[in-house]
């Protein structure tokens, strides 16, 4: 009598729907993006642009990083190997970045007041 050999985790698409919820992010990150270099210019300047042109920077960087992390993970899923622990500083990076970005748009409407 044969056995069915174990499956090493599963098949429940975890990692794709994080993938994709990682290229969301970065595809919204890019929208806001076109969006400030489209409006505010009129308001703040110059500065318009180099908060866009930061914001679809970081949205690359989102995008790739996802990739990467998204092929390694699925790499360590499907393979007998033990999974190796990675560090969770581009999640931190984003949140910091988010952050930065809040409270500078705070400062800025409370400047207008």
């Amino acid at each position: 009598m044969t056995s069915e050999p174990e499956r090493v985790f599963d098949p429940g698409l975890q990692p794709e729907r994080t993938a994709l919820a990682w290229r969301r992010t970065a595809l919204a990150l890019a929208g806001g993006s076109v969006v400030i270099m489209r409006i505010l210019p009129a308001v703040i300047g110059g500065a318009a642009l180099v908060l866009g042109f930061a914001g679809l920077a970081l949205a690359l960087v989102v995008l790739v990083g996802s990739h990467r992390r998204y092929r390694r993970q699925h790499r360590a899923l499907t393979s007998t190997a033990p999974i190796a622990l990675r560090s969770g500083w581009p999640v931190a990076a984003l949140t910091g970045a988010t952050l930065l970005v809040g409270v500078l748009c705070l400062l800025f409407v409370l400047s207008r007041v």
